[in-house]
């Protein structure tokens, strides 16, 4: 079973840089050219299901706007 994660982005902080967008091994990451973030950046959005909660993403954001989450492994009991 594949790990999953998923991230969130917090728009106040988000300047739009593309480090993120860089970083993602899942390309799972894109600019929103839609939508203008408070301070008029386009803000990050997950793009894409495929996100395994590796924290790359977290990691190289500048502004620590990204935050990770990865869901918790279920472990099936033998017998």
């Amino acid at each position: 079973m594949p790990v999953r994660g998923s991230i969130q982005i917090d728009d106040m902080y988000c300047k739009g840089c593309e480090l993120c967008v860089a970083a993602c091994p899942q390309h799972g990451i894109a600019l929103a050219m839609d939508v203008l973030t408070p301070r008029g950046y386009h803000p990050a959005r997950l793009v894409t299901e495929n996100c395994t909660g590796c924290q790359v993403c977290g990691i190289v954001c500048p502004e620590a706007a990204i935050t990770v989450f990865r869901q918790a492994k279920v472990l099936a009991r033998g017998g």
